[in-house]
């Protein structure tokens, strides 16, 4: 009679530990960062659109609504990507890969060219740009690779063949990517690409080389006349916004202005001026930090990248504790991601770097964008569950 409640008490604390492992997996802090940043961006994209008539024809809340239902969409990716057994993870990284590429292939012969870009589809009156998945797929693709051929063998450094594959796997995306032409997502890609081989463990002077290729053959792009007058023009008006204050210089000027109209506390969300007139192009867009800085002011601006620092850090963390190579590659590689592409954005609304045209993860309108980032996340939280080890 003893040993019967003994053993129904121990059979009932497996599965409830089971549970836990399942359900407390998830990084929480990283969770929370990410809603308030979806939040603030939601709230953001409706201020920069509600006001101008000319982009939502009288309708105020028209993007802000199409904003959200992306959102709904990126977080059932992000859920479907979290819940997912991390072994179909690794077998369904070879089929995201290759539909990234098709999407490339399809852009340049059948794409739409929007701001001088070949880079989006239209696709039963939604438009994708495959070029956002891209970043995804070379990530896990590359972590696929050095973990396959490390993983099972006594080997713990990443030789020659490795390298080669990877920057196979790599390389192709980027062509297609030039190809269109899209330098923003370029140069996002390749500045993810070294980050991923540098934790992957390559060697220093494999990574020397690469960057001095990577500088031979930027100037090379510049040089031969691959980037368009549009692209050179931008470069220009970064060194020199007052060269051309009514064409390329127009954007950082205007941005740099509704920056500073913000002040310390900001002027209050739906009511800042420069905003409010549409004077900063794309403003819903590229150039979504500007209402933050406007509206938010000081204070605000600073709590949004706070919350973009929370989630790389946590991302980090996640990359740190992971259990298996994949999984920390691919975390790191995700962080990389999306540290440089934050960077990248909120330079070009700040003026420290040339505008590229990509947008801010997470905060800026479009549905490719927030697809592919939200997948990312989810990617993150799938890695973060299956690290028992985890401090939360």
């Amino acid at each position: 009679m003893t040993v019967i409640p003994a053993n129904r008490a121990t059979v009932s604390r497996i599965p409830l530990s089971r549970s836990r492992v399942r359900t407390g997996g998830l990084d929480r802090p990283l969770l929370l960062a990410t809603g308030a940043i979806l939040a603030i961006g939601a709230l953001l994209v409706w201020s920069a659109t509600s006001h101008n008539t000319a982009l939502n024809h009288g309708h105020p809340t028209a993007f802000v609504l199409r904003h959200v239902v992306n959102i709904g969409i990126g977080l059932v990716l992000a859920l479907l990507v979290t819940v997912t057994d991390h072994r179909w993870v690794r077998i369904l990284t070879p089929l995201v890969y290759g539909a990234s590429v098709v999407g490339l292939l399809l852009v340049l012969v059948m794409g739409s060219t929007i701001n001088g870009s070949r880079s989006w589809l239209l696709i039963g009156g939604m438009s994708l740009q495959p070029a956002e998945f891209a970043k995804l797929a070379v990530v896990s693709g590359m972590a696929l690779v050095v973990a396959e051929r490390i993983e099972g063998s006594r080997r713990r450094q990443v030789g020659t063949v490795e390298v080669l594959l990877m920057l196979a796997i790599a390389g192709l995306p980027a062509v297609l990517i030039l190809a269109q032409p899209d330098l923003g997502t370029m140069l996002v890609l390749a500045a993810t690409v070294f980050a991923v081989l540098a934790v992957a463990g390559v060697g220093a002077r494999w990574l020397g080389a690469l960057f001095a290729a990577g500088v031979a053959a930027a100037v090379m792009v510049v040089t031969s006349g691959m980037l368009k007058s549009y692209q050179l023009d931008r470069f220009m008006a970064f060194t020199n916004p007052g060269l051309d204050p009514r064409g390329a210089g127009y954007n950082t000027t205007q941005a740099r202005i509704a920056v500073g109209n913000g002040g310390l506390f900001g002027q209050g969300l739906f009511h800042g001026t420069q905003t409010r007139s549409g004077f900063v192009p794309e403003q819903h867009t590229d150039f979504i930090f500007t209402v933050a800085g406007e509206e938010l002011g000081l204070i605000g601006a600073g709590l949004l990248i706070a919350l973009f620092v929370v989630v790389l850090w946590r991302g980090l963390r996640i990359a740190v504790r992971a259990e298996d190579l994949f999984g920390r590659v691919a975390a790191a590689g995700i962080v990389c991601w999306l540290a440089f592409q934050t960077f990248q954005n909120i330079g070009m609304c700040l003026g420290i770097m040339p505008v590229t045209g990509v947008p801010l993860p997470l905060v800026s309108y479009g549905g490719s964008s927030m697809f592919a980032s939200l997948m990312a996340i989810g990617l993150l939280q799938n890695i973060a569950s299956r690290s028992t080890s985890l401090f939360r």
